[in-house]
């Protein structure tokens, strides 16, 4: 396999996030009633005039300017016309010779440290078609049309990717990028970010093409990887064997882990491509642009390289705190109340994602407020609260106690030395028989010390003083 190159070039659609249709005013709620989300606009009936979402004009914005498109201020919408029963019209309105967006870049790390920048194409708008449901069981197929006209981006890339790591590598920055930028809720399992991967390979060296396979619409990061390393496996071994590669379209099969045919692959031509007659062009107007240019937010691999820069965070730390929409905002919110980054960065990594994942819990959902976590952050390290004391406390707010009530019972970790010697001393008066197994060289009898004191204590004594002075009086018996 090392004498050939794979080549790969990535579409990703990305449903916008806009509350209506791209042409008309239904829903575009997921989850409803099959066919309760039309209208004649979507469905294509006769004398109907599609009118342009301006939000969804934005969000495009939003993207293009994000990853340095050249955004042109008049593009056109066409009709592709292809037949299938999810496609009431008989075509998809969509961009294609003057598409909004031209160019950009995907910069991706890689696991061994360096870094690649991904070219893209082009993004355009376009109308979503709907969706058909197979019942093997019925021996029947259902269409459901709620689809229809939900607002989509199609992002392309050029043919620059060599690896299904690669691949994989920019779905996830990408996925990252349109949900940090609010324009889509990156929802592979729902279908609202999806991806087509055309595959070739040819010999090292060579700079002619080889014939490409397209993958059609795979909803997981773990399957786009499978499906392109098994389609490059597949076409070299039929290479070898003396075969030659037939350009079509094949599904990705996760139960078999393998792809199959589906249909042959069409070229531009096929679709019968030409200007949409019910739109006029696209214009972008000059203050729509310099709105999304004023207001773009901080991107995941900015905030990346902040959250080193400015918190002192590791490349892991902040890759992983970054992950997510959700948690970087999370981590954000709770830094901002004074809490130290290292400290903050612990605890959503370990304490708080342990407990939601535990539950089946996204970030957002999280009972935890970051304000009441950084009050408990807070008192640690200002020496109110000992770490286990403080895993106490929080359970109890995630469980559904206000912080407030939760503090005020527990109180403040003791640290007076005066009472904190008495407690000891009193332990170790009570158990004669360990202080001599310790004597004798047990040392692991001195966490039953520690223990005894901590019980005495209700949790609250300060580990540090305990240990010190439980060392020294332990030494005054020898």
């Amino acid at each position: 396999m090392t004498s050939y190159e794979p080549v790969i070039g990535l579409e990703v659609h990305c449903q916008l996030k806009t509350n209506s249709k791209l042409f008309c005013g239904c829903s575009t709620a997921f989850g409803a009633e099959p066919n309760a989300q039309t209208c004649p606009v979507c469905l294509g009936m006769p004398g109907v005039l599609p009118v342009m979402n301006k939000e969804a004009l934005r969000f495009s914005l939003r993207i293009g300017e994000a990853l340095g498109c050249v955004i042109r201020k008049q593009s056109r919408f066409a009709r592709k016309n292809y037949f299938y029963p999810d496609s009431p019209k008989g075509y998809q309105t969509s961009q294609f010779a003057q598409p909004v967006l031209e160019g950009g870049v995907v910069t991706i790390d890689l696991h061994y440290g360096s870094t690649r920048n991904i070219q893209l194409t082009r993004i355009h708008l376009e109308e979503d078609a709907g969706k058909t449901i197979h019942s093997d069981s019925h021996n029947v197929s259902y269409v459901d049309l709620n689809r229809c006209g939900v607002p989509l981006i199609e992002i392309v890339s050029e043919p620059v990717i060599r690896s299904a790591e690669e691949a994989s590598a920019y779905l996830k920055e990408l996925r990252n990028i349109v949900r940090y930028l609010d324009i889509c809720d990156g929802h592979m399992e729902q279908g609202s970010f999806r991806c087509d991967a055309n595959v070739s390979v040819r010999p090292v060296g060579r700079e002619a093409l080889g014939t490409r396979v397209e993958l059609k619409n795979i909803n997981s990061f773990n399957y786009v990887k499978r499906g392109i390393e098994y389609e490059i496996a597949r076409q070299i071994e039929l290479i070898e064997d003396g075969g030659r590669v037939v350009q079509e379209t094949r599904l990705w099969d996760s139960n078999v882990g393998r792809s199959k045919p589906m249909r042959s692959k069409e070229d531009a031509h096929d679709y019968r491509y030409f200007p949409c007659p019910d739109l006029l062009p696209l214009v972008v107007p000059e203050d729509l642009w310099n709105e999304v240019k004023s207001t773009l937010p901080e991107l995941p691999r900015a905030r990346r390289k902040r959250y080193q820069s400015a918190y002192d965070l590791s490349s892991y730390d902040a890759d992983v705190l970054t992950s997510e929409k959700e948690i970087s905002e999370y981590f954000q919110s709770l830094v901002d109340t004074g809490a130290s980054p290292k400290i903050a960065a612990n605890w959503v990594q370990g304490e708080l994602r342990g407990r939601l994942n535990a539950d089946g819990l996204e970030m957002n959902q999280s009972p935890v407020s970051p304000q009441a976590l950084g009050q408990i952050l807070q008192r640690i390290a200002q020496g109110k609260l000992s770490g286990n004391l403080a895993k106490k406390v929080f359970a109890r707010v995630y469980d559904g106690e206000e912080i407030a009530t939760v503090l005020n019972e527990v109180g403040e970790q003791l640290t007076d030395t005066g009472a904190i010697e008495t407690q000891v001393v009193s332990v170790l008066d009570a158990h004669p028989d360990e202080i001599q197994s310790y004597l004798d060289g047990k040392n692991k009898v001195f966490g039953f010390f520690m223990g005894k004191v901590m019980q005495a204590t209700a949790g609250k004594a300060n580990p540090g003083a305990v240990k010190q002075i439980l060392t020294e009086q332990l030494e005054k018996r020898k």
